[in-house]
């Protein structure tokens, strides 16, 4: 699966790092969105294999967002948080999403992980 990725995060500071730690790794990042809005744009335009959207988008639920992404994008979306999975995992389990990673646990290993198996990558 190709793995050109679209990053959905309201901190300027996480996109930064996040998109530096996913291509020194190998996946490109082709984009990067604050909000729900800018997400569901970029997406329509960048058509990216792999949307990585966080769950707390100021004031936006990235649950909404990640079922908009579907029903508008072709993508695997996978949900990131600061939040332990464990505290949401009726709501992960209820979205279109591929599956959770911890943003403590991001890495493309994680995503590889995560796309191979049950949606739940190892925090290794």
């Amino acid at each position: 699966m190709s793995m050109r990725c679209l990053l959905v995060d309201d901190s300027i500071r996480f996109l930064e790092a996040a998109r530096s730690l996913l291509e020194r790794d190998g996946i490109p990042v082709v984009g990067v969105a604050l909000s729900g809005t800018e997400a569901l744009a970029r997406a329509a335009a960048l058509t990216p294999d792999i949307v990585l959207v966080d769950l707390d988008l100021d004031g936006e639920s990235g649950f909404d967002v990640a079922v908009e992404l579907a029903r508008s994008v072709s993508c695997v979306i996978i949900l990131i948080s600061t939040h332990a999975r464990e505290d949401l995992e009726e709501l992960i389990a209820g979205s279109p999403a591929r599956g959770f990673l911890p943003k403590s646990a991001l890495s493309a290993r994680a995503i590889r992980e995560l796309l191979d198996g049950d949606g739940q990558a190892s925090a290794t």
